[in-house]
């Protein structure tokens, strides 16, 4: 209590900056894959994706990600024997912070599509098992985390296999595949519309006071689907067939058609990646500001002051628009080649399944499953359309992914101590 007493401010203050680094980190890698698909498609400019993150990644976290978080990120580590030594909490969720930032900054440099979750959960246990004991780690958990690495892609790869699979039989393989896609194309863009919408409505936005039963849920997601499918419709109607396009290429006008279509997965992906990450990857820090401010008293959870939110999407944009395009290139360009009906069944897969997740509680991964989703859509055109190498390279850095960042984070914990104590 003295040291928190004592060095409160500072303590403050650091873990304003290291928060402030960790959601730049988010911003280069997270957000970076989540954008991926539909830059890597041609569908929209990178300026354009930083612009969509900035709007649509907040408006996820204030929207649905809830103004509560989980002080311990989804039940990790039991907090019980810090309460007499809550500088301890602080110091560990310091050294959890910077580990994870510091491996997403290494991962982003190389352009190896990370998970966020997964380093600060790797952090986490580190810092866990260093300042408390083995005991105080919830291994069941880490199990679930463990198994979400195939659970995550499969079913990200499966929902965008089936998506393709759709437009191939709706579209391509008709008489007219133009005229059919300008048909189709409103019900898809409704679809992106209505599945955010309702698993957003299911999961409860309780801190917004809105508490919808299942039906109004689904009253609710129907009329914003068919907004969106309207808009989709109207942006859809003045894309015009392009005969010298397809002469070099059967289906060009085709996927002119789903270009402005992408523009609505790319919101939802953020807005899904929002409601899921932002407020895990800054939990840490509203941990540390909620033990100063309450003078030591350790809390399972927290609540999550504005100001942090606001802090945690400036630093996602800051990350995407400096270091993010490394990420992007991987996944837009080095899994496999994406055309705009690709990269929207890519999308709309990966952020279907994690607002499914984000109802679920599943410890899942945004990364895990754009990843998946890319594979699965490249799996349409059968296993050579994929580059084997860098899913190689991809797999390796989700295993170090978690020692990783548990072994930074015991080593920055024992500095911290050391200095501090």
């Amino acid at each position: 209590m003295e040291i928190i007493s004592e060095w409160g401010t500072v303590l403050l203050v650091l873990a304003i900056l290291f928060g402030a680094y960790m959601t730049w980190g988010i911003g280069a890698n997270d957000v970076a894959n989540a954008m991926g698909t539909s830059v890597g498609s041609g569908a929209i400019t990178v300026k354009q994706a930083i612009l969509i993150a900035a709007i649509f990644e907040f408006a996820g976290a204030f929207i649905a990600g809830g103004n509560v978080t989980k002080t311990i990120r989804k039940g990790i580590i039991d907090p019980a024997p810090l309460v007499h030594n809550p500088e301890l909490l602080i110091y560990g969720m310091l050294a959890a912070l910077l580990a994870a930032a510091i491996w997403l900054m290494i991962a982003s440099a190389r352009g190896w599509p990370v998970s966020t979750t997964h380093s600060i959960v790797g952090a986490l246990v580190g810092f866990a098992v260093a300042g408390i004991g083995m005991d105080a780690v919830n291994w069941g958990k880490i199990g679930q985390v463990v198994a979400s690495w195939v659970v995550s892609p499969v079913l990200g790869g499966l929902i965008a296999l089936l998506l393709m699979v759709s437009i191939r039989k709706l579209i391509f393989d008709t008489d007219n595949p133009f005229h059919k896609a300008k048909a189709w194309g409103p019900v898809y863009v409704f679809l992106v519309g209505w599945i955010v919408s309702l698993v957003t409505l299911f999961k409860g936005l309780h801190h917004l006071h809105l508490a919808l039963s299942t039906g109004e849920s689904f009253a609710v997601a129907t009329a914003i689907g068919l907004v969106v499918a309207f808009i989709g419709k109207a942006m859809i109607a003045r894309v015009q067939v392009d005969e010298q396009a397809d002469r070099d290429f059967h289906f060009a006008s085709v996927e002119k058609v789903f270009t402005p279509m992408m523009v609505f997965t790319a919101c939802a992906m953020a807005f899904a990646h929002g409601s899921n990450d932002v407020a895990n990857g800054i939990g840490p820090l509203a941990a540390i500001v909620s033990i100063i401010q309450s003078g030591g008293e350790v809390a399972q959870k927290s609540a999550l002051p504005l100001w942090i939110l606001v802090l945690g999407g400036a630093g996602i944009v800051v990350g995407l628009a400096t270091l993010g395009y490394r990420v992007m290139q991987t996944i837009g360009h080095k899994i496999t080649e994406l055309t705009p009906t690709r990269g929207y069944c890519a999308t709309l897969a990966a952020a279907t399944t994690v607002v499914l997740a984000s109802k679920t509680g599943l410890p899942v991964s945004t990364t895990h499953i754009a990843v998946g989703a890319v594979i699965g859509v490249g799996l349409a055109r059968g296993v050579g359309a994929l580059d084997g190498r860098v899913i190689g390279n991809i797999v390796v850095s989700w295993l170090v992914t978690l020692p990783a960042g548990g072994i930074l984070a015991a080593v920055f914990f024992f500095m911290l101590k050391g200095i501090f104590g």
